[in-house]
């Protein structure tokens, strides 16, 4: 790129409509989360364990594309509000399994009212939101594809 040539204005950025979508989305769950008790990573953990209970950290970081060291303090939070319990897996002591408490499923009934709002808030048809899920997760698999080559 010369000197004399201008970057397009960030709108035209595909980088930075998904960043801005998904900062706009985060901001908007924020009122939501506050009032059951969860922040936003929060309630992702807890949306991965309400989908399958008593998993290993390995397995949560894949399902989160998060890391342990991120995904540790999470979890001890989440302990110390009394919604999982960690423990060592009997067949492999090096793991850790996260479990849901009595707390962390009940808090599930509260939590099912989310999504619905968030269906409002967007305005889209429950097509529509499949297809733009689709393609965004397709651009993320890809990147990911790319990194790992």
């Amino acid at each position: 790129m010369s000197d004399d040539e201008d970057f397009a204005p960030l709108s035209d950025f595909l980088c930075f409509s998904i960043y801005s979508a998904g900062h706009a989305l985060t901001q908007f769950y924020r009122p939501i989360l506050e009032a059951i008790g969860l922040t936003y990573p929060q309630y992702l953990l807890m949306v991965a364990l309400w989908a399958k209970d008593d998993q290993i950290i390995k397995d949560l970081g894949s399902a989160l594309f998060l890391e342990s060291s991120t995904l540790t303090p999470l979890v001890k939070r989440l302990e110390a509000a009394g919604l999982v319990s960690r423990r060592r897996d009997q067949q492999d002591e090096r793991q850790v399994r996260v479990k849901l408490t009595d707390e962390g499923r009940a808090l599930k009934t509260q939590a099912l009212k989310v999504p619905k709002c968030i269906q409002a808030a967007v305005g889209l048809s429950k097509d529509n939101v499949m297809q733009i899920q689709a393609a965004v997760a397709g651009i993320r698999d890809q990147l990911i594809k790319i990194k790992e080559d």
